[in-house]
């Protein structure tokens, strides 16, 4: 349980993030912009499990953390280009930066 000491940063992040996708995602879809939403919906769903494993303190926690850090940056990369026009991808870019910061934190720390 020693490496499971200091996921609270990393929770937090990924509630961060899963909030941030669920409002880019449903601007996005207001605006049209499908290739934006589908990612922030799978960047949400990923950032909603990691939350739930971190929680729970699952041995499986570094495997999450290592799809949604991936996961994160994508997702990112995406909103990045529309960061200048629509406040809702510049927060989710930065949330899913420090997601993606945070769950690098954690993603070597596997279950074998």
């Amino acid at each position: 349980m020693g490496e499971m000491a200091n996921v609270q940063s990393c929770i937090q992040a990924c509630m961060e993030a899963m909030r941030a996708c669920q409002a880019c995602a449903a601007a996005d879809i207001r605006e049209g912009q499908n290739n934006c939403a589908l990612i922030n919906l799978d960047c949400a769903d990923i950032c909603a499990a990691t939350l739930n494993v971190l929680s729970r303190g699952s041995p499986h926690h570094g495997d999450f953390c290592a799809l949604c850090a991936h996961v994160c940056r994508a997702c990112a990369a995406e909103c990045a280009k529309h960061a200048s026009m629509h406040q809702h991808c510049a927060e989710c870019q930065a949330a899913c930066e420090r997601c993606a910061a945070e769950c690098d934190k954690h993603a070597r720390e596997r279950h074998i």
